[in-house]
């Protein structure tokens, strides 16, 4: 790519807006756009402007300038099949259809200098190590891209071929006793969209990706259809789709594989001036992962609000549903509808203990402003998982307006993990990172007006000592639960329901 393809503007919001990561129904429908796709588009060929596709050459210069001359037009670049065509930063424009062909793959260049800011941002992060288990990545791995954008208008990033992110040229080594890739001091990432609108992402397959796949920052009026993410289950930070201060937001049909969380939907620090999360619609997808299915958090330095989860299957996860907020702004106006889960214990770098579901509202440091969860509906929700529902405010900001309605939810042991433990991360107030606690079926603590309709609890064939209730309470007021089912998992021990001050 020249050097003048992307402006020092530009270049500057990329960089600095992801610095503070070191330091760590509805109103509104979703107004998801379509643009035209190729129908009618003069076409630019990549290899007519000299890529080689043979995965050995680098083609970020030719590519480039067949989106900057399809950008004139509003035309379509057409990655066509047959090719590996490897290449480091290239920047999408608007109005353009970025078209790969079936059997076409886009390959990231493992060389740090042919990313944007990628040899300075290697330097950085080698001064400054990564953190990794769930922390925000360093923000010279994220800020070095391979996709990007920037407020571009009427984009598309369509076709069935394949970006490949190649982990294993970033990572050290594989760790056995923590049972994950070591990442080295240089990752990028697969595509960070910014500032876009009437955004479209159809049918392509991220796979392989060595930190985020695809991380959508201060969008507008966005489609994510039948999507592929295809990404290792060992390698930490390796998102599937981020929507990060976005608005009017519809994924679906999307099919997802990663290590790290499938679908989180955030307001990160960086990019606070971009506002709140909100309206976005998540539905008929299915997802295996090692970290949370769906998610919303933690960052929440903006309002997330307006958000529906429905039709979904998660496969495997740490968490099936979550919120988790640990930052000043609130969450609130959340469904989660429809959806079946599996959530299970992974090595302990993982966050995330197996919990079934997990709301919880936490200061992500000792004294800092916390917002307020509210507003919550789970209805329809089966699953399977290792530990506890929890809905967990703290005395810093309580929980409130929370209902579920027909969840059953199962609890059995089948890992060699350590149990009997809640996981609050991120936090290093007073609150435990790691809570020793039993593991009741549903847990409700710091929280208002908590309604458990046709609700169910049921315990598998392995029931260690630390399961106990079916339903436990403390510090909640406003808790009603008719038509409960459930057992103490050992009823010679525990009462079925334990509702304590």
């Amino acid at each position: 790519m020249s050097k003048h393809a992307v402006s020092r503007r530009q270049a500057i919001e990329i960089l600095a807006g992801v610095a503070a990561s070191l330091a760590c129904g509805f109103g509104t429908a979703v107004r998801a756009q379509t643009t035209s796709g190729g129908a009618g588009r003069r076409e630019f060929n990549v290899r007519d402007f000299g890529a080689a596709g043979d995965g050995i050459s680098l083609d970020t210069a030719a590519i480039q300038r067949a989106i900057n001359a399809a950008s004139t037009v509003n035309g379509r670049v057409i990655v066509p099949g047959g090719g590996r065509y490897l290449t480091g930063t290239l920047e999408l424009k608007g109005g353009i259809d970025f078209h790969l062909a079936d059997d076409a793959t886009l390959l990231a260049s493992a060389r740090p200098e042919d990313y944007l800011g990628g040899a300075a941002t290697a330097a950085a992060v080698r001064q400054t190590p990564s953190r990794i288990a769930g922390v925000e990545p360093a923000p010279a791995e994220r800020a070095a891209t391979l996709l990007t954008a920037y407020e571009a208008r009427g984009l598309s990033l369509s076709g069935h071929g394949r970006i490949d992110g190649r982990f294993r040229d970033f990572m050290t080594h594989y760790d056995e006793t923590d049972e994950w890739w070591r990442p080295g001091p240089f990752r990028p990432n697969l595509a960070v969209l910014l500032g876009c609108r009437d955004l479209e992402v159809r049918d392509v397959t991220f796979q392989d990706a060595p930190i985020r796949t695809l991380h959508l920052v201060g969008c507008e009026q966005v489609l994510v259809d039948s999507v592929k993410v295809r990404n290792q289950l060992n390698v930490p930070n390796c998102d599937g789709i981020d929507p990060d201060h976005s608005r009017d937001v519809e994924i679906r049909n999307c099919d997802i594989v990663c290590g790290d969380d499938a679908i989180a939907i955030k307001a990160s620090r960086p990019y606070v001036a971009r506002g709140d999360c909100s309206h976005i619609h998540v539905h008929d997808c299915v997802i295996e992962t090692q970290d949370s299915g769906l998610k919303i958090g933690t960052e929440t330095a903006s309002a997330v609000h307006d958000v529906r989860f429905e039709r979904c299957v998660i496969r495997s996860s740490c968490r099936g549903l979550t919120i988790q907020l640990r930052d000043e702004a609130d969450v609130h106006d959340i469904v989660f509808r429809d959806i079946t889960f599996k959530s299970r214990y992974y090595s302990d770098p993982w966050w995330g203990r197996g919990e079934a579901i997990s709301f919880t509202a936490l200061p992500r440091t000792a004294g800092a402003r916390l917002g307020t969860i509210r507003g919550v509906r789970v209805e329809n929700v089966t699953g399977i998982a290792e530990n506890s529902v929890r809905i967990s405010g703290c005395r810093e900001s309580r929980i409130r307006d929370v209902a579920f309605d027909n969840v059953s939810v199962t609890l059995d042991r089948e890992t060699k993990y350590r149990g009997g433990v809640w996981d609050n991360r991120p936090t290093t107030s007073a609150y435990p990172a790691i809570e020793p606690h039993g593991n009741p079926g549903i847990h409700v603590r710091f929280a208002d007006q908590v309604a458990l309709r046709r609700c169910r609890i049921a315990w598998g064939a392995h029931r260690p000592d630390y399961f106990t209730h079916a339903l436990e309470a403390h510090d909640v007021t406003g808790l009603t639960y008719p038509d409960f089912v459930g057992q103490a998992a050992h009823p010679e021990l525990d009462a079925a329901i334990a509702i304590r001050p």
